[in-house]
């Protein structure tokens, strides 16, 4: 098992930026596939970045493609989300994740059902 808490959201202007952690303790970090997922006011949880094991492998939903960046420290214990040039249609509460599964790859590591140990979500606001 694996516990995270996400955090690093705020209050940002539109073509600002934010950098989300997502700490994990219990199991090692490198352990788990992990990806981050958004969720915005009267809209379903979507994806929104994901990370392989070892950090060589990144994948984007299409909406954040050049502007985000995810990342990980193993050592850390430590997953980051990059968020660069902040819209407002990007407002949303944020979610770190592990995946239940060792290996995934394009387009099921992306896919909300191949995770289940969640963060308890960071807000992330941005103004226009």
């Amino acid at each position: 098992q694996v516990q995270l808490v996400d955090s690093g959201g705020g209050l940002v202007q539109a073509g600002g930026s934010l950098r989300l952690s997502c700490a994990a303790s219990g199991r090692t970090l490198n352990s788990y596939v992990m990806g981050w997922f958004r969720q915005a006011p009267g809209k379903e949880r979507e994806s929104v970045a994901a990370i392989s094991r070892s950090g060589g492998s990144t994948y984007y939903a299409d909406s954040v493609k050049g502007r985000f960046t995810i990342s990980r420290d193993n050592a850390k214990n430590t997953v980051y989300l990059q968020m660069n040039s902040l819209r407002p249609e990007d407002t949303a509460v944020y979610y770190c994740a592990a995946s239940l599964y060792t290996y995934l790859s394009y387009p099921q590591i992306l896919a909300e059902n191949r995770y289940g140990y969640w963060g308890q979500g960071t807000q992330v606001t941005v103004s226009s």
